[in-house]
């Protein structure tokens, strides 16, 4: 009988994005932090920015540069209005697109809220070796993002086969 892989703990980086929000009223970054923490995983920090497309992708640029930050977590500014400019971004930043999580995450939502999951364009990616995501702003699709997608995929003891084993490969090269 083989033994699971043993838990790492992941640093964790949140960005809100938002133009009506400020840091007191942010319940999606701070459904995220409390999930993070209670996930075993460390909040390594948090930041707050407007729906300005050089804004974000200067932030997650900033986040993906720290070695020390594993996942970025992006909520907010993925729907269809012309201030709603995330996933294009950080899509530049990719080095390898992840197109299997904004698939899933609609196809789960669907179950939740119906069509209107076709106006979100989250989008995940792998950006100089860190995990990016980029969820909706309201705090159920973060909720829906983070426990049925995300938190899976970083804990081996849930999915042997997740992401963790992508950081493993990194770590090897």
């Amino acid at each position: 009988m083989s033994q699971a892989p043993d838990f790492r703990p992941l640093n964790i980086h949140i960005l809100t994005v938002t133009d009506t929000r400020s840091s007191r009223e942010d319940g999606s970054g701070d459904y995220l932090a409390q999930a993070v923490v209670e996930g075993e995983h460390r909040l390594a920090s948090r930041d707050l920015c407007r729906d300005e497309l050089y804004d974000i992708r200067a932030r997650v640029a900033t986040a993906i540069a720290d070695p020390a930050i594993d996942v970025v977590l992006i909520t907010g500014g993925t729907g269809m209005f012309p201030r709603d400019v995330t996933p294009d971004a950080v899509s530049v930043l990719f080095d390898r697109d992840i197109p299997g999580f904004g698939e899933l995450f609609r196809a789960i939502s669907y179950e939740e809220i119906g069509m209107s999951t076709i106006q979100s364009r989250a989008i995940a990616g792998i950006s100089n070796r860190t995990l990016v995501f980029c969820l909706p702003g309201s705090t159920g699709a973060c909720r829906t993002a983070w426990s049925k997608i995300i938190a899976p995929q970083l804990d081996p003891r849930i999915n042997s086969c997740g992401f963790t084993r992508v950081f493993n490969s990194w770590s090897a090269v």
